[in-house]
């Protein structure tokens, strides 16, 4: 790490990703090269066509920042980096501790500073190292899917729902069957 004049600090980080999902990048542009880095130019940006794939499961992706690097900025560079074109929110970044043989992974808020936990931690990467992973909080980020796939998800649901009024009417139908053929029963026997 590299102290600054102005009490800020850089230094490297390295981010395992360890994504289980695909990643959608722009089909069919050319690799970065230093002109455009330069010049701040968006390949991404230049165009519509989009595909999917797999990134390799834990690649490892060192960054430089800065102390006043948030994890919001590190998982925006990251996606920056590898021209994914999807939306920041759907990912989340995890510090992770092994401790007693066992793996702790904490997710990290998108207001912490991944190079403090660093320098608090020291160069070991036993003892602290970084993951950027799916967003999985059990809340659902909507606003981060496209329109296609909350229609999709909105057929889904209805379909659901739609087999579920049917198992319900079923069963009370049967039910009512036997409602009614045990009453049915019980005023032919004398008694």
């Amino acid at each position: 790490m590299k102290l600054n004049d102005d009490g800020t600090y850089t230094g490297f980080i390295k981010v395992h990703l360890k994504l289980r999902r695909p990643v959608t990048v722009p089909a069919g542009i050319r690799p970065q090269s230093i002109y455009d880095a330069l010049k701040e130019v968006n390949l991404a940006e230049m165009t519509a066509k989009r595909t999917s794939f797999y990134l390799p499961l834990d690649a490892i992706k060192q960054l430089h920042i800065s102390s006043t690097t948030t994890v919001s900025e590190v998982i925006q560079g990251l996606l920056k980096k590898f021209l994914v074109v999807d939306n920041p929110q759907k990912f989340a970044l995890f510090k992770e501790m092994r401790k007693d043989g066992q793996v702790l992974l904490q997710k990290l808020l998108l207001s912490e500073y991944p190079l403090y936990l660093r320098l608090l931690a020291g160069p070991d990467t036993d003892v602290l190292s970084f993951v950027l992973k799916e967003n999985e909080t059990g809340e659902v980020e909507w606003d981060a899917f496209s329109i296609p796939e909350l229609q999709n998800f909105l057929m889904i649901l209805d379909k659901e729902e739609k087999d579920k009024i049917q198992q319900v009417q079923r069963k009370y139908e049967k039910f009512k069957q036997k409602l009614q053929q045990t009453l049915k029963e019980a005023r032919s026997k004398p008694g």
